[in-house]
């Protein structure tokens, strides 16, 4: 990264950050992904119940294994070898879980959050629940205001997390949303977090660096 891009980056940042907070979140920017990652593990102790969204940021991060190395209880939907029930049961308590980490699919500069979800868990989890919510952004998902944060959508979240879990929708051959109506559609719970919950302990923390879709 040159230094200019560093100090845009930086900017784009500390503006959001500002708005998240006058609009309730706590709220930080940090350089690296590396230093988020030590962010995000101060809320985990052991025995703690953590919960993960299924975030491509997070798992780049690598916290849920540096979350189990601190003694978590681990709540991964995603496991190998879940079978429909257990899996279903995994969903349902990371909605009372003590930690719950995330991202978002856009993050706009006057401090709101924008997520999509096929199933509606992560939007759920992220509105009410869980003790702690933690979100980490890249500088790649800061947009403007809430147009640009559904326009990301349609462009770049949609068909890349499409193209991710290799489903047959029309954005992974046209590389933009189609609005599809078809069974395989992600895209089907949204969710406008314009100040923070009243009743939720959140964490917005934006890295100065690209981090997933």
């Amino acid at each position: 990264m040159s230094e200019f891009h560093a100090k845009l980056y930086e900017a784009r940042g500390l503006r959001t950050v500002a708005a998240l907070q006058k609009n309730g979140f706590d709220a930080l920017y940090v350089q690296t992904a590396a230093i988020a990652a030590e962010k995000v593990l101060e809320f985990v102790v052991s025995g703690a119940k953590v919960g993960f969204g299924g975030s491509y940021t997070i798992k780049s991060m690598n916290i849920q294994e540096l979350a189990a190395k601190k003694g978590a209880i681990i709540l991964d939907h995603n496991a190998p070898g879940l079978g429909a029930e257990k899996k279903m049961d995994i969903l349902r308590a990371q909605l009372t879980s003590d930690v719950f980490i995330s991202s978002a699919n856009a993050v706009t500069m006057d401090g709101m959050l924008l997520c999509v979800d096929g199933n509606g868990n992560r939007v759920a989890a992220m509105s009410f629940g869980p003790k702690k919510n933690v979100v980490v952004a890249g500088l790649n998902k800061i947009v403007a205001n809430l147009d640009e944060a559904y326009e990301r959508l349609k462009a770049y979240a949609s068909p890349l997390n499409n193209i991710r879990f290799q489903k047959p929708n029309p954005c992974v051959t046209q590389g933009y949303c189609a609005d599809c109506a078809l069974p395989t559609r992600i895209c089907r719970a949204y969710l406008e977090l314009r100040r923070k919950p009243g009743l939720s302990d959140y964490t917005v923390i934006i890295v100065g660096e690209e981090l997933g879709f």
